[in-house]
């Protein structure tokens, strides 16, 4: 008998051991009371309701950890919580103005109507959540009803009774110290949390402070990033004006306007013309990374006979190779057909993949601009014959200003913005900009230009 029970007890233990609790023990044999059986009974009630609860923190971790809005994330979690106990409302609030206001941002509701809904605010002052601030400790209260008979001036209590909540608990929600609101549990029956783990609540509590933090933290770096954007494209632009007016002066010193000049002279207005044409292709960079980044890319779409723009390409780029006696060279692949596609952002494209294949390439070498017919696609490619990229630094080179250890062969400045231009430029329409490269044996950058909108012979 006594073998028998303790293999009871071995099996019911087991059992929870591998989360396996609903497996009850008989605590009354032959009239005779079991406290051990009673009291694994009680043990296996309370790990179940336990390890649910860590499932389900699990869950709306993951959850919370996928999303930066804090709305999406609750929507997400509503549901999660039925498993432990029962609820008809959830509600968070945030404060504001100096912790004086509590303001509504999320509620979902059992209820046919929400009589608090997002945009809801009260005045902290005088209200019974300013003791819940105060302690840092949830508040519950058993029945609602009794509660506004107490307090008939709780205009939010009122509201709450009439959408059909008769009991609640509020959480403090605080990040890094401090508070900032609250997640409120509403039911729809009296007593609903007399009995729940109010650590479990505070749990969920601590984690949806922590998304708030980062979806709060997330709002700011996007409206820093606004900010940045604006002031990027006022000033580019207010720079170009006055840099055209001293160019243009500079042309007409160099052309002779205002008296011949010396040979030191004309080496002094070389170097003047040169710094201009950095600033100035430097705020060309800015305004398009403004314009990009500010969602306000404008194409001027066109219909372009692939064969003659590569043409033009490949004219600006030996002008700009034979300062270091750099062979340029174009290869096309036959029966390329007209696309539709920006001329003058495609070229920004395949002159910056140019510049930077003569910036990183030795004298006398040689550069070809070939192109792919595929399927639904032409692929253009830029081939030298530089330093090329190590394998660890490919996948920088898309981003803005990122600097990589391989330096230009004759000192040539950079913003370190082109690729990234280039990238946004070819995405825009549809395509893709990929790299190929080995350290001593050069790089070939490809971008695709889908001819989705490919255009008939006829027109």
């Amino acid at each position: 008998m006594l073998k028998e029970s303790m293999q009871k007890y071995l099996d019911a233990i087991n059992a929870m051991k591998e989360g396996r609790f609903d497996l009850a023990i008989q605590s009354e044999e032959e009239g005779r009371f079991d406290p051990l059986g009673d009291a694994l009974n009680r043990l296996s009630r309370e790990l179940k309701t336990r390890y649910q609860e860590a499932q389900i923190l699990s869950k709306i971790t993951e959850k919370m950890n996928a999303g930066l809005v804090p709305e999406e994330v609750l929507d997400n979690i509503f549901e999660l919580f039925r498993p432990i106990i029962p609820y008809n409302r959830i509600g968070v609030g945030l404060l504001e103005k100096d912790g004086q206001v509590v303001r509504n941002i999320w509620a979902r509701s059992d209820a046919e109507r929400l009589r608090i809904s997002v945009g809801y605010s009260a005045p902290m002052q005088g209200s019974s959540l300013a003791r819940v601030i105060q302690t840092g400790k949830p508040r519950i209260i058993d029945d609602l009803e009794q509660y506004l008979k107490e307090h008939p001036y709780s205009e939010s209590t009122q509201l709450i009774v009439e959408e059909g909540m008769r009991s609640s608990l509020t959480c403090p929600l605080i990040a890094k110290g401090n508070p900032i609101g609250f997640m409120f549990f509403s039911s729809m029956h009296p007593r609903t949390y007399a009995d729940v783990h109010v650590e479990f609540f505070s749990q969920i509590a601590n984690q949806l402070s922590i998304v708030l933090e980062k979806g709060r933290m997330y709002e700011e770096l996007l409206e820093l990033n606004q900010i940045k954007n604006k002031f990027l494209g006022i000033a580019a632009h207010d720079l170009r004006n006055p840099l055209g007016v001293i160019m243009g002066y500079l042309k007409l010193f160099s052309q002779g306007y205002f008296g011949e000049l010396k040979e030191e002279q004309k080496v002094v207005m070389t170097k003047l013309q040169n710094n201009c044409d950095a600033m100035l292709n430097l705020i060309t960079d800015m305004l398009d990374v403004s314009a990009i980044e500010s969602g306000k890319l404008d194409l001027n779409l066109q219909v372009v006979d692939v064969v003659q723009f590569l043409d033009e390409c490949l004219k600006t780029a030996t002008h700009l190779a034979k300062g270091k006696s750099i062979e340029m060279s174009l290869q096309i692949d036959s029966g390329l057909p007209k696309i539709i596609f920006d001329p003058n952002r495609i070229q920004q494209v395949v002159d910056n993949l140019v510049t930077n294949a003569i910036k990183f390439s030795e004298s006398n070498t040689a550069i070809q601009i070939h192109t792919s017919l595929q399927e639904d696609e032409i692929w253009i490619s830029v081939t030298d014959q530089g330093q090329g990229i190590p394998e660890h630094e490919l996948g920088l080179i898309f981003n803005p200003f990122t600097k990589i250890s391989v330096k230009p062969t004759a000192g040539e400045k950079s913003t370190g913005l082109g690729l990234a231009i280039a990238k946004k430029m070819v995405e825009a329409h549809g395509g893709k900009i990929w790299v190929k490269s080995e350290v001593g044996e050069g790089s070939t950058f490809t971008f695709s230009l889908p001819f989705a909108f490919k255009v008939s012979e006829a027109s």
